[in-house]
């Protein structure tokens, strides 16, 4: 996928005029931060991970947040395993660096993690390694498609 067909798709929910492109890359949180001149931990990460079915799954967390697996295994009933590069490719239609909760293939479920709705809005890529939109969490959720909010992740530092 591209910005272009996530913008498209942004604009069932009039979000399409908020994606933000960059000249340099925003693939990592630090990144992503730098170019929108905002802390790490407003950057919305999208982790993609193997469902035991062969699908995936999609959890959307703060910057400063990694996945904690007791709480994912608890919740999935699997322990959390991230895809591949091309695995990611293939499953979401977005590269590493830009995999976002938009435009994704059937059957893609996503997750939003509580550690999100500390802000008022947040950062999500846009399909690509150099880009961005700004939301609100509410916003995030309806335009992810999102099943739920949940406590999947845990702060880095832990």
């Amino acid at each position: 996928m591209s910005v272009e067909s996530v913008k498209k798709y942004l604009a069932e929910f009039g979000f399409e005029d908020r994606v933000r492109e960059f000249d340099a890359s925003s693939a990592t949180v630090e990144l992503a931060a730098l170019a929108l001149g905002t802390e790490e931990a407003r950057i919305a990460k999208t982790i993609s991970l193997s469902k035991k079915d062969g699908g995936c799954i999609l959890i959307v967390c703060a910057g400063d947040y990694k996945i904690d697996n007791r709480s994912f295994k608890d919740k999935f009933g699997f322990k959390a395993a991230m895809l591949s590069f091309d695995d990611a490719l293939s499953m979401t239609g977005h590269a590493v660096g830009g995999v976002c909760p938009f435009a994704l293939p059937e059957g893609v479920e996503v997750y939003l993690d509580n550690s999100l709705r500390r802000f008022e809005t947040v950062f999500p890529a846009a399909g690509s390694s150099s880009s961005a939109v700004e939301l609100s969490c509410d916003e995030l959720f309806r335009a992810a498609r999102a099943v739920s909010w949940e406590t999947l992740c845990k702060p880095k530092n832990l």
